[in-house]
């Protein structure tokens, strides 16, 4: 989607507010994971996608991710992921920041 990532995931993942538990639905497994509120925003727009790749790639890796998702976020999806930046941690906030340069 970003192309962060070439990774195919074995266990589907849904990120939640509520408790942490796995699923199965036949043979598929499903795993409901807890989340803090500031992953959840925006699930269905690529801000908010941008913003969980950013926590799954992690503070090591996060100025090269920042730097990739410079590239493949239009000028107002960058916008929408300026206007998280409270929500964020710190580092990532940094990171965001950088994409207004």
């Amino acid at each position: 989607m970003l192309g962060l990532t070439t990774q195919n995931p074995t266990v589907t993942v849904y990120l939640t507010s509520g408790r942490s538990r796995s699923l199965a639905l036949g043979r598929q497994k499903i795993e409901l994971r807890h989340a803090p509120a500031w992953l959840l925003q925006r699930p269905l727009e690529r801000s908010g996608q941008a913003v969980r790749a950013l926590a799954w790639m992690g503070r090591a890796h996060a100025p090269e991710a920042a730097r990739q998702l410079g590239i493949a976020l239009s000028a107002k999806e960058k916008q929408e992921l300026l206007s998280m930046r409270s929500m964020v941690p710190g580092w990532m906030a940094k990171e965001i920041s950088a994409l207004a340069l």
